[in-house]
């Protein structure tokens, strides 16, 4: 998972010295800082904050050009050395080996045949970068008295990662590097590679993401510059934006949640070697042993001798992908656009609705999705949006009527429709719906197909494209089938076709089957929890200027906004690569699962011509 490096790079260590004084990069920093940290913009005025604050960047980048501490040589020339490293450590470094994929980047080949679920590979915590590492290390003391790096895991790992690139005895430096030398995450994006991302889902989170990563840079500068328990660190004179901007993207798409030794809790960790493997479609294959105290993975398939080794990342759509972990998956069969739903509270019956919901365990405002699949509305959606369209009689029915309280597990099955005119409303609704949205991009599919045809097309400008172009292609589809289902229910409803009679027997069906109503409270729980992570996110964001952390596992959910009326329109983060950890020994830990979560990026595409 990753790219050649590109850059001709200094000794590490060396650097010339920007012609710049100490009081007026201080002075530009403090203006960054002011600039970061001030109120929201109002709505419309992101992009014009977000482009001075990247003039502001870009002023202190010049100033700080050639400050870098950095390797001699390109990543592949470290290979060796982290295989021997490995070794030493006891990780295993059989069966596989680090190799160059074309449009994929680096990435684990096969040197034997591996078996479908065979352990091929595992990693002992001596190895692992991780929050309690970075406690235990030159770290530490600014580590007890910051809050901004006790409340932000994934700010601690980033600057544990630079203190560690900075010092020549590190036992990390096999690993660090081999790491990329820059990475094809939105904070590496142009200006105008990031204007192709407006009026996506995506760019609200992209504009947060650049403007926090600047927050927390002028912060931390002036906290290195200035704080006694920051004095020892090796970043005094060699703390630049591209520093930080290398660590955190670094962090963002690689950081995995796992156990803590005793198996108490879960902490953040860097997992070398194992994050050079590229993302397919599949099944989480790679967990945590607490008995032998290791990350390890199984194979996710059947691999020969010579072939790639792939992961799953987890079931992220392409807006994650690219937010943080910089490459668009072409075949994601996870890919959707988060909608955010609500029933008005100036409603006549918004009470009834609210409690017809309540008792299916659904909020009267809450976060769904449309998928890139058939049917693209989940159990969940389908519910919501027959109440949201059932009449007073209708929500009474489901209230007080006959076996109204079984009836509450039928609202997501396909199979029991409240009536042909309540399939025709919310079909037509999804219909409507779906085709506001798609014009609110200033682009059709078809021009941003012609735009793709472009061969001067820059690779980040070709991500952001494709990526707005997957969106308008699941709103089609929805559009698409929402006019479908809306004509075959006028059609049952024109020909009186009887409506499917609930049997009280049918409940056993109910309970037993993936697509009903059962499963629904259990996703939406889910849903819940990502909403509620967001809003926490947002929260510290707000009061520890920082961004949201890369997407830690079950803490899933960015919220984002859009398009409203009575709804409002939010995507929200995924939990990154979801990782089941396997818990074995530890006394009662011993037959429980631990997951920890990671994304890594698949620098895949950056290797592509260059």
């Amino acid at each position: 998972m990753g790219k050649k490096s590109r850059v001709k790079t200094q000794k590490s260590g060396t650097g010339a010295t920007a012609v710049v004084s100490p009081k007026e990069m201080m002075n530009l920093i403090s203006e960054l800082l002011q600039k970061c940290s001030s109120a929201a913009p109002s709505a419309g005025k992101e992009w014009e904050e977000y482009v001075q604050i990247r003039a502001l960047v870009e002023k202190i980048r010049k100033k700080q050009k050639g400050v870098s501490v950095v390797f001699e040589g390109s990543r592949e020339d470290y290979f060796p050395e982290l295989m021997s490293w490995a070794a030493e450590c006891g990780a295993s470094c059989d069966g596989f080996e680090i190799s160059s994929f074309a449009d994929e980047g680096y990435g684990l080949k096969a040197t034997r045949d591996i078996k479908a679920e065979e352990l091929f590979l595992w990693i002992p915590r001596k190895m692992l970068m991780t929050v309690e590492s970075a406690k235990n290390s030159v770290l530490g003391p600014l580590y007890s008295q910051d809050r901004i790096l006790q409340a932000m895991g994934n700010v601690t790992l980033a600057l544990h990662l630079l203190c560690e690139r900075a010092n020549p005895a590190s036992p990390w430096l096999p690993y660090i590097k081999t790491l990329p030398s820059d990475y094809d995450t939105p904070l590496y994006f142009e200006e105008e590679e990031v204007h192709h991302l407006l009026a996506t889902q995506a760019i609200q989170d992209v504009l947060s993401q650049y403007k926090n990563t600047a927050r927390q840079y002028a912060y931390f500068y002036k906290v290195i510059h200035t704080h006694p328990n920051a004095s020892k660190l090796p970043l005094k004179d060699a703390f630049t934006f591209d520093d930080y901007r290398w660590a955190v993207s670094s962090v963002m798409t690689r950081q995995n949640q796992i156990p803590t030794e005793d198996g108490s809790r879960v902490t953040l960790a860097l997992i070398p070697l194992w994050d050079m493997c590229n993302h397919t479609n599949g099944l989480i294959t790679t967990g945590y042993n607490l008995e032998d105290d290791r990350c390890e993975c199984v194979a996710l398939q059947d691999y020969k001798e010579n072939e790639q080794i792939y992961i799953f990342y987890g079931t992220r759509s392409n807006a994650e992908f690219v937010i943080h972990n910089g490459f668009f998956f072409e075949d994601n069969a996870h890919d959707r656009v988060k909608i955010k739903l609500g029933v008005s509270k100036s409603e006549r019956l918004y009470a009834m609705k609210a409690e017809v919901l309540a008792r299916a365990g659904i909020p009267a405002s809450s976060i769904f999705a449309l998928h890139c699949s058939e049917p693209p509305i989940s159990a969940q959606l389908l519910a919501f949006l027959r109440v949201f369209c059932m009449t007073e009689e209708e929500l009474k029915d489901y209230l007080v009527g006959d076996h109204a309280i079984n009836k509450i597990f039928t609202l997501g099955n396909t199979e029991f429709p409240v009536s042909w005119e309540n399939e025709i409303k919310l079909w037509t609704f999804l219909e409507t719906r779906a085709t506001l949205l798609l014009k609110t991009y200033k682009t059709t599919s078809e021009e941003d197909r012609s735009i793709l045809q472009k061969p001067d097309l820059s690779l980040h400008s070709r991500v952001a494209v494709k990526l707005r172009l997957a969106e308008k292609e699941i709103l089609e589809r929805a559009v698409s089938s929402g006019r479908n289902k809306r004509l075959h229910f006028q059609k049952q409803l024109e020909e009186g076709s009887p409506l499917p009679l609930y049997e009280e027997s049918d409940i056993a069906l109910l309970e037993n089957a993936d697509a009903k109503l059962p499963i629904i409270l259990r996703k939406l729980d889910e849903e819940d929890e990502h909403a509620a992570e967001a809003e926490a996110h947002n929260a510290l964001l707000e009061s520890a200027q920082t961004p949201p952390p890369p997407l830690p596992l079950l803490l899933n959910g960015q919220s984002k906004e859009e398009v409203n009326g009575n709804l409002e329109e939010e995507e929200e983060e995924d939990g990154g690569k979801r990782l089941q950890a396997t818990a074995k020994g530890k006394e009662e830990a011993s037959s429980q699962r631990e997951e920890p979560s990671s994304q890594r990026t698949e620098d895949a595409s950056k290797d592509k011509g260059e």
